[in-house]
């Protein structure tokens, strides 16, 4: 099981779209949750990740969520965007959530069963390789995590 890392940027958080990178803005609403699954799935299938699509859109659903619940109800009226940015690496599917809030991701160390709240994380632990975020300038945070693409036997 990996660790979450935590890497700090001075880089803004523009992206530049390219066969190997899309994004997609989410404002927050309900919609946009099966907007962003859509997103995922279509843009695996560009990229005939087909098989990574399953554990990616659970993935993306996780993080986006998290920003949306955490981020955002303390966001100004401005900086009221969550980004979602898929990039194919190598051998690894980067899925990152950029959102406007400095607070850190919180990784519930609780064994309560019964928790309507706090196993997103842990999710997205068991689902990839590595996890973490990235400090934005001058104010935000990238969480994101890297999910294998090679064919599991």
């Amino acid at each position: 099981m990996s660790s979450p890392a935590q890497f700090r940027s001075h880089e803004s958080v523009s992206v530049r779209d390219s066969p190997r990178t899309a994004a997609l803005n989410l404002s927050g609403s309900r919609e946009e949750f099966a907007q962003a699954r859509d997103f995922t799935h279509r843009t695996l299938d560009c990229w005939s990740l087909h098989h990574c699509s399953d554990d990616a859109v659970t993935v993306v659903t996780e993080l986006a969520a998290n920003a949306v619940l955490h981020a955002l109800p303390h966001a100004s009226a401005d900086e009221l965007r969550v980004r979602l940015r898929l990039t194919l690496r190598g051998s690894h599917l980067m899925c990152a959530v950029t959102d406007p809030s400095d607070s850190l991701p919180v990784y519930p160390h609780t064994g309560d069963a019964l928790l309507e709240h706090g196993r997103g994380l842990h999710i997205v632990e068991a689902l990839s390789e590595h996890w973490g975020w990235t400090r934005r300038c001058p104010v935000g945070k990238t969480v994101w995590a890297m999910l294998p693409t090679r064919r599991q036997p």
